[in-house]
């Protein structure tokens, strides 16, 4: 099996598998992609719905990225939920720092 490209997903957790940073390498494994995740938020939620929100600090989220950027190399940035203004906030700063070009903005 051959890696078609190195994706950084920035989002949530959903232990239900159904969405989020789950539902993400599941599509990237199917498309042969080597997924990388920054996890942004843990949620509480199932296939009926969110009942419960742990929004992750966003410099814990910079480091994350900081330490796949820094090591293995990033060629896509996909995000999901942000969960704070301060995440997106180090998330551009990311891009920036690491010059990530290539970036694809899920707005749900």
């Amino acid at each position: 099996m051959m890696v078609q490209g190195r994706v950084l997903v920035v989002a949530g957790s959903d232990p239900s598998g159904g969405a989020g940073l789950e539902a993400d390498q599941k599509v990237l494994a199917a498309h042969q992609c080597y997924a990388m995740t920054a996890t942004t938020a843990l949620t509480v939620q199932n296939t009926k719905g969110v009942t419960g929100v742990h929004v992750v600090p966003a410099d814990f989220v910079g480091k994350q990225i900081d330490a796949v950027a820094e090591d293995i190399g990033v060629d896509v940035v996909k995000t999901g939920m942000l969960g704070s203004v301060e995440t997106i906030d180090v998330l551009s700063d990311m891009i920036e720092k690491h010059n990530l070009t290539t970036v694809v903005v899920d707005p749900r």
